[in-house]
């Protein structure tokens, strides 16, 4: 009888424990990686978040940025956090949809590894060509590849940018030269520079630019045109295009085993803070469409992108590295 008295009252101060624990998160600095540079749309995404979850948590939220490797770098930092709330990934289709299919071997499982906790954006792609291209819409620019196969470039930012970019002179039939970069940063800052004859490029990304009039905004990757730039056509307009739309998506993960208490409050402040009308009004003026979600409802979304993303690389006929 004592021994049964002594282990349910370890239980119910192990339970109070928990609880304690849970009451308690975050009572340190929480770093949240980008695994994408400092500018790029993740980052300006993380940034956003993580200002009003410093306020309603009354504790500091840390971006970090760890770009390189596709993603890969940021995102395995991310699963190797331990696995106490304190170290959140911004995850994105780059690292979690992609990537599995571009490469043949990853130091992480897309799945398995992480603990995921809400979607918060979809986030469509523009073509962009430099202010003195030639090339005034989509179909002018696919005449023009298609008159000198391989002439023409492309910057590859992210695996984003270069599955889109694939996807799209696949369906277009024709050839261009891909130019791998680090992130989208640089690859804009080459075709403002006239290196580069076309780039898809999310629309955080490109705001400054956008603003300048230093590019020219041939299309957006939607099947219909975006109601924040109703005047850019969809790239499926164009004839033989018919139907072509592929968005990125960014999400919050915690690493592989994260408590369930912890989830639960992330989750529930992601949810406000992303309902909060200027967080809103924010994201969709740069571009992105906001569907917050449970953590359930993640876990689901992930699955379902990395078999869709998995098609779509597949179908554009690139081989893994």
């Amino acid at each position: 009888m004592r021994q049964t008295i002594g282990l349910l009252a370890l239980m119910i101060l192990g339970l109070g424990s928990t609880a304690a624990h849970a009451q308690a998160y975050p009572n340190r600095p929480v770093k949240i990686i980008v695994p994408f540079a400092a500018g790029s749309g993740s980052d300006v995404y993380a940034r956003l978040i993580a200002e009003d979850m410093s306020t309603a948590f009354n504790q500091n939220f840390i971006v970090e940025n760890r770009a390189g490797a596709s993603a890969q770098i940021g995102t395995l930092a991310g699963a190797r956090a331990p696995a106490d709330g304190y170290t959140l990934l911004i995850a994105t289709n780059t690292g979690h949809s992609a990537n599995p299919a571009l490469f043949k071997k990853l130091p992480y499982d897309p799945l398995t590894d992480f603990t995921p906790i809400g979607r918060i954006l979809y986030m469509p792609y523009l073509l962009l060509v430099p202010k003195a291209s030639p090339y005034q819409s989509v179909a002018g620019l696919i005449e023009g590849a298609k008159a000198a196969p391989n002439s023409l470039n492309y910057g590859i930012g992210n695996s984003s940018s270069q599955v889109i970019s694939a996807e799209f002179s696949r369906q277009a039939q024709f050839v261009a030269t891909g130019v791998t970069y680090k992130s989208m940063p640089p690859a804009l800052t080459d075709l403002l520079g006239g290196q580069l004859n076309y780039l898809f490029i999310d629309v955080t990304t490109a705001q400054t630019q956008l603003k300048s009039g230093r590019v020219k905004v041939l299309g957006f990757s939607l099947a219909k045109r975006s109601a924040q730039m109703p005047d850019v056509p969809a790239i499926a307009e164009t004839p033989g295009l018919a139907g072509f739309e592929i968005t990125s998506w960014v999400g919050l993960v915690g690493p592989a085993g994260l408590p369930a208490e912890v989830v639960q409050r992330l989750n529930t402040q992601l949810q406000r803070t992303l309902a909060k009308p200027e967080i809103r009004d924010k994201l969709i003026a740069l571009g992105a469409e906001v569907v917050p979600s449970s953590a359930a409802e993640m876990e689901l979304f992930m699955r379902q992108q990395l078999q869709s993303w998995t098609s779509k690389i597949r179908n554009a006929g690139i081989l893994p590295e």
